[in-house]
């Protein structure tokens, strides 16, 4: 199958229950669980709207899931406006095909759209760097917990709009459901 045959779209609330089973099916039994519990939760925390729900679609079956979800820096910088993309999750017969990174390219031309400025991410720097990802803590940016030293090259940012990182700096805050330190571990 090639990636033409994916579609990418909004996520409903009819796909609530194929997202969780992405997530389980990505991560495998353990970690699945904890990911798709907190996807579950996500989904349903204010404190993370306005969030950008997106997945994609490979013949009738939702194959992949990403999630943005609002974000704050403090001390508060007035408008900006920030995300943060967590979790990201293709189903294991479908990874390595370019899904993700569509999901990714999908989302951040969303969110451009619609004037978000940084988008945040904890996650493997090799992969994220790929779409314009860059150190966040190098940049003024800590994460919501303290990142490991030897992991900090994982809490990283994009600028979507240029020049929102000139004299913007702080502790990015995330939503209720995201705010606990054994999801700030990579």
């Amino acid at each position: 199958m090639t990636q033409g045959n994916v579609k990418i779209c909004n996520a409903n609330t009819q796909d609530r229950a194929a997202i969780l089973a992405i997530h389980m099916n990505a991560f495998g039994v353990d970690d699945g669980e904890v990911i798709a519990k907190l996807v579950d939760e996500m989904l349903d925390d204010a404190t993370g709207e306005p969030m950008l729900s997106l997945v994609a679609e490979a013949d009738v079956e939702l194959v992949g899931h990403l999630l943005f979800t609002s974000a704050r820096i403090e001390p508060d910088h007035g408008q900006v406006s920030a995300k943060i993309l967590a979790p990201l999750s293709v189903v294991q017969h479908r990874q390595r095909q370019g899904i993700g990174g569509r999901l990714i390219h999908a989302g951040l031309r969303q969110l451009e759209e619609v004037g978000v400025d940084l988008v945040f991410v904890l996650g493997y720097p090799d992969y994220y760097s790929r779409f314009g990802f860059k150190p966040a803590g190098v940049q003024g940016f800590q994460a919501t917990y303290p990142i490991p030293l030897q992991n900090a090259g994982a809490w990283m940012v994009k600028e979507l709009t240029p020049g929102t990182m000139e004299g913007c700096q702080g502790i990015v805050r995330c939503s209720k459901a995201l705010d606990h330190p054994k999801y700030w571990i990579e």
